[in-house]
């Protein structure tokens, strides 16, 4: 279980995570990479990643869409075209990018559209957003066998959108009531909606 103990004050540093104490936008050092995922309502899915041994720096925000500086208001009432997405930085020492990958999978839903569970509409769309061609390449080959996986048991297609961080455009940060979210209101709003099925953890082909 994820301890505590490394928080500090919401009020100390806004630009600092609340949990794991590292800046929001913090750029990946060495030995790390940088990836977006969007499954669903982002406070949710923010604490599962910060809460994953090897996951260094989370923050959340808002990706693929066409308005600049969009606020949660906005993004809710859509027409802006983004979805909430969390911006993770991972240590590829401890955890590795077919692992972080997989975990995206499991924790949503990936074949429901513009939806997750009772959340309807495209800001809950699936998507993965990649900065190394790795990434993308694993990302794309474990869409592929996760969908093997979970059509044995009666899910349709896939619908998580995969691409380049170039192509999703800017990540626009979320407002600091949104950051560490679920830290800050313990007995907040969770969807996970999930196939309970078990995704395959692919290695880089080099």
């Amino acid at each position: 279980m994820f301890e505590f103990h490394n928080a500090i004050n919401v009020h100390d540093d806004p630009n600092r995570h609340v949990v794991l104490g590292t800046p929001l936008d913090m750029e990946p050092g060495e030995g790390q990479e940088l990836i977006y995922f969007a499954a669903g309502c982002y406070w949710g899915v923010e604490k599962i990643f910060w809460e994953t041994p090897g996951v260094v720096a989370t923050a959340v925000g808002f990706m693929g869409g066409h308005a600049d500086h969009p606020t949660y208001k906005q993004v809710c009432a859509g027409g802006t075209g983004h979805l909430e997405t969390v911006r993770v930085v991972y240590d590829t020492s401890k955890i590795s990018t077919g692992q972080i990958i997989a975990t995206f999978f499991e924790i949503h839903d990936p074949t429901q559209g513009d939806r997750q569970g009772g959340d309807i509409g495209h800001q809950y769309h699936s998507a993965i957003w990649t900065t190394t061609d790795e990434q993308y390449d694993l990302a794309v080959r474990t869409r592929e066998a996760y969908h093997d996986t979970i059509s044995e048991h009666g899910f349709g297609a896939i619908t998580t959108h995969i691409a380049t961080a170039a192509d999703g455009g800017q990540f626009w940060f979320a407002e600091d009531s949104h950051q560490g979210y679920l830290f800050k209101n313990p007995d907040g709003y969770q969807c996970h909606s999930r196939t309970g099925y078990a995704c395959p953890v692919l290695k880089s082909r080099s």
